[in-house]
């Protein structure tokens, strides 16, 4: 790299920041909704925010490719790259739920190298920078340390789609910890970084949902793989396991695959 991870991570702080007066205008106001192709929702806040980003990065970092949610690739993914999702949860935003984040993943040579996850709306900055260490608007974090099922505090995201797709698994889950919550999107995975809960078991993710993640986790001292306990990468299949220390991830792996 060119450019310290120390000052990508300032850029990519401020760029966030500024980034986030644009969903935040049209948060709990009259909005036009469109409808993806997999009938995911997405408004006009959603693709202004990744505009705006967009233009910022290539303006900073012009040899940069960039993989977004909504523009999809510009430039080459295979040397420094950055990762958006304007809006990760536009359920939440659209109900009007402050659960809603932004995430911005840096990667190098497909090695995640910073993370951040911003809430607009609860004014939450979290970020992650490998070698550095994890922050939450400023103030080291880090995860907790629970090493076995029985003591963990766990999050289900998506919990109807886990319902759907593997009952038993979704059973198994709920009698699963010492305390469980159904959520959704980003959040839950932040607070891992931030040492309030244990574990996340995700599912139906995408690139941009889960890479940005990556950096923030592992430089707050957790781990996240996929279901198999392999790294994740652009080629991952979307589910996702968070856990704040190997011993727990492996329990948690051991459960998934019953």
């Amino acid at each position: 790299m060119n450019t310290p991870l120390e000052e990508i991570g300032t850029i990519a702080e401020k760029i966030s920041r500024e980034a986030s007066a644009i969903p935040m205008a049209h948060f709990r106001a009259a909005l036009d909704i469109d409808a993806k192709a997999d009938d995911s929702p997405v408004t006009v806040a959603d693709r202004k925010t990744e505009a705006y980003i967009r233009d910022a990065l290539q303006s900073a970092f012009p040899d940069h490719g960039i993989f977004g949610e909504e523009y999809g690739i510009s430039g080459s993914l295979d040397g420094e790259t950055w990762i958006i999702d304007p809006i990760d949860g536009t359920r939440s935003f659209i109900t009007g739920s402050p659960l809603f984040g932004m995430l911005l993943g840096f990667l190098a040579e497909g090695c995640p190298k910073l993370g951040l996850v911003r809430m607009p709306a609860l004014d939450e900055t979290f970020v992650g920078l490998a070698g550095s260490g994890a922050t939450l608007n400023g103030a080291a974090i880090h995860c907790r340390q629970t090493r076995t099922l029985s003591e963990a505090m766990i999050y289900l995201n998506e919990g109807e789609r886990l319902a759907g797709m593997n009952p038993e698994l979704f059973g198994r889950l709920c009698r699963s910890g010492h305390t469980r919550r159904m959520a959704y999107d980003c959040y839950p995975h932040a607070l891992v970084a931030a040492g309030q809960i244990d574990a996340v078991v995700d599912c139906g993710l995408e690139p941009y949902d889960y890479l940005p993640l990556v950096g923030l986790i592992e430089a707050a001292g957790g781990v996240i793989t996929d279901w198999q306990g392999r790294d994740l990468t652009l080629d991952s299949d979307g589910k996702v396991v968070t856990a704040a220390t190997p011993e727990l991830l492996q329990e948690m792996l051991e459960l998934i695959n019953g």
